[in-house]
């Protein structure tokens, strides 16, 4: 009896979780959103233990007006989408160019990306990048693809009967208190939060063609990188590609929104 349940429920389960991210791409989520939202806020809390947060007024006070007015500009650019009731942004005392997101609304930017990201524009490229990962939802969709049917008895009440869910995910990836540093975003995550967040910059009022500035910068600060099909993160050159095929759209946004005030 309890086998031919299992079907109907996994099916169930797999419909349940079929959706399209904003772009209209087709993904597979299963896993429920607030334990997305605990697992989040527990690794950024395990972060803001083990990293020390910068002090410095100045980068603070750039990093959070970008953050706002990229969060406000998300906010009317993908209004059918569910947004974070509140956003945390934090700068850390990092030299490496780079900022990271997890679900539920929390990003972390590094000091060191402020010597790459020159302008408040391309600041904002990197930020809307990341508030991209957030709406789309990647970190469930990168995490339901880790644990593969395991997710799926997730859903349905099957998997392991007694556990908490969170120590359940936790346990069978190994993560600890890690999503988002053990389970980076594949290729097609980035690209799509790439476009994503050209958008979001351009309806906050940052000039979009920054955000080719921004990877040339990054390219130069990263020396050689490897192969693309090496890496799940898009070489820099088809980054830049795949901006310019959408540049024109984004001017348009910019063109028509308010001049940012960062």
């Amino acid at each position: 009896m309890a086998r031919r349940l299992l079907v109907p429920l996994l099916l169930a389960a797999l419909l349940a979780g079929c959706e399209e991210t904003p772009t209209g791409r087709s993904r597979l989520a299963l896993v429920p959103d607030m334990l997305m939202r605990d697992l989040g806020e527990q690794t950024f809390v395990e972060m803001r233990r083990q990293r020390p947060v910068s002090n410095d007024s100045a980068t603070n006070r750039l990093v959070q007006c970008v953050a706002r007015a990229v969060v406000g500009a998300a906010r009317e650019a993908y209004p059918d989408v569910e947004m974070p009731a509140e956003w945390e942004v934090v700068v850390f005392e990092d030299a490496s160019p780079n900022a990271f997101a997890v679900p539920g609304g929390r990003i972390g930017v590094h000091q060191g990306l402020l010597a790459v990201a020159g302008t408040p524009a391309q600041l904002a490229a990197v930020i809307g990048h990341e508030v991209g990962h957030v709406l789309a939802d990647h970190g469930n969709e990168r995490l339901t693809q880790q644990l593969g049917i395991k997710a799926v008895l997730l859903v349905v009440g099957l998997f392991s009967e007694g556990e908490l869910a969170g120590e359940t995910l936790m346990r069978a990836l190994g993560l600890g208190a890690h999503l988002g540093i053990a389970l980076p975003f594949s290729r097609t995550h980035e690209e799509e939060a790439d476009i994503m967040g050209l958008t979001i910059m351009a309806r906050a009022g940052f000039d979009p063609r920054e955000s080719l500035v921004l990877w040339r910068n990054m390219a130069a600060a990263g020396g050689g990188q490897p192969p693309e099909f090496l890496s799940t993160h898009p070489a820099h050159a088809s980054r830049i590609e795949a901006l310019q095929a959408h540049m024109d759209t984004a001017l348009e946004k910019f063109r028509a929104a308010t001049p940012a005030g960062c």
